[in-house]
């Protein structure tokens, strides 16, 4: 059909978006004033939904605006591995196809299967950016795991290392036990769960009495490092700085006063279990107790455990609640409902867990930081 005869037609999307394919290729020798934006890769575990919609165009806008305003814009696109998700949704899909799981299949046969399923989604996600008209750089698309993107964050990472810009350090993580993966906190989905409140003693050293603290998760207890009350909780005065003894283990731990502790739940003594618990770290870290891990990252219980050693953690809660009800340390059960974090991949429940991450030092940055949140009058560059 000519040009004067489709003039004629009702306007067809179909037809007329197979046509058309933007590449808005730029030039890094230009003498104008680049302007930049690595188009966040969306996972190749799907195709886009409204959000991705969303983002590109406001991109598209922006670099439209700069292009038509004499920059040279290079809006990058790309799609980015999601490692563990991919990883999931492919051992999903190779289940239901033939009942095997990945330790099944060899390392260079799982890898195949990955592979593919990456470049179908990856071949759709192009197409459908395409479709919305988006004026990217395609010339310059990038995967995440191609040499070129790979070496390029190595190269900034080892960098900003030797610059001492980064540094590692152990930081309370949301583990998947079955993926064996640290998550993010919007990807922890919060359920509501049957469960119990145990009430165990711990015993006071050198004194005839017993501190009774309440728990949801009683095999934590092997990783006790204190135990907190409120300072104003007339109850316990006479015990802050004083010891207790941490049932089935050797160890002595102290009794120190925190504002974290709500005297109106439970008993008002709160056991801290640093490694285990994300308001316990905190409380850690505003009094310099040790943490120690107990867990395994395949959910097991590590030699931190003593004899529970081995045991999955909710094998060790009910071993640890059937020995301090022989030690006659069991107070009292109640049944109580309370929010279980699952992971939103596995659906299995997360375990905090203390984890090596690498944190980028601020302190350079934070000035300039807050003067660009908070200075009403900073400049917003624009071409004369």
């Amino acid at each position: 059909m000519n040009k004067k005869d489709r003039l004629k037609q009702p306007y067809n999307p179909l037809e007329t978006e197979k046509e058309i394919e933007f590449n808005f290729n730029s030039d890094p020798l230009s003498k104008k004033p680049p302007y930049c934006i690595i188009m966040p890769p969306p996972n190749v575990t799907g195709t886009l939904h409204m959000g991705h919609a969303l983002v590109t165009t406001i991109q598209d806008t922006l670099i439209r605006f700069h292009r038509m305003n004499g920059f040279e814009t290079s809006w990058i696109p790309g799609t980015d591995h999601a490692g563990i998700a991919t990883q999931s949704v492919v051992e999903k899909k190779l289940f239901k196809e033939t009942g095997k799981r990945r330790a099944d299949f060899s390392r260079e046969e799982f890898l195949s299967h990955v592979e593919e399923w990456k470049d179908l989604h990856k071949d759709r996600i192009r197409n459908q950016i395409k479709k919305m008209g988006a004026s990217a750089d395609w010339g310059k698309e990038r995967f995440t795991l191609d040499k070129e993107a790979t070496m390029s964050v190595q190269t900034v990472f080892k960098k900003m290392y030797d610059d001492g810009l980064i540094y590692r350090g152990d930081y309370l993580v949301n583990w998947d036990t079955h993926l064996q993966t640290a998550l993010a906190d919007d990807e922890v989905e919060y359920e509501d769960k049957d469960g119990n409140l145990w009430y165990f003693s711990y015993p006071v050293e050198g004194l005839n009495e017993t501190l009774v603290i309440a728990t949801t998760r009683p095999e934590t207890m092997l990783g006790d490092t204190a135990v907190a009350v409120n300072g104003s909780d007339e109850r316990y005065k006479h015990l802050i700085g004083k010891m207790v003894k941490l049932p089935l283990s050797d160890r002595l731990i102290p009794i120190i006063k925190d504002h974290y502790v709500d005297k109106e739940f439970g008993t008002g003594a709160v056991k801290i279990t640093p490694a285990h618990d994300f308001n316990d770290y905190e409380v850690a870290c505003r009094h310099n107790l040790p943490l120690i891990n107990i867990m395994n990252i395949d959910g097991t219980v590590n030699e931190n455990g003593g004899a529970f050693q081995g045991m999955t953690m909710l094998e060790a809660r009910a071993n640890v609640v059937e020995q301090m009800k022989g030690l006659n340390l069991l107070v009292k059960v109640e049944i109580r409902s309370h929010r279980v974090g699952v992971s939103y991949r596995s659906k299995s429940i997360i375990e905090p867990l203390l984890s090596k991450q690498w944190f980028v030092k601020m302190e350079s940055f934070k000035d300039k930081l807050l003067s660009a949140v908070f200075d009403e009058n900073i400049e917003i560059v624009t071409k004369e």
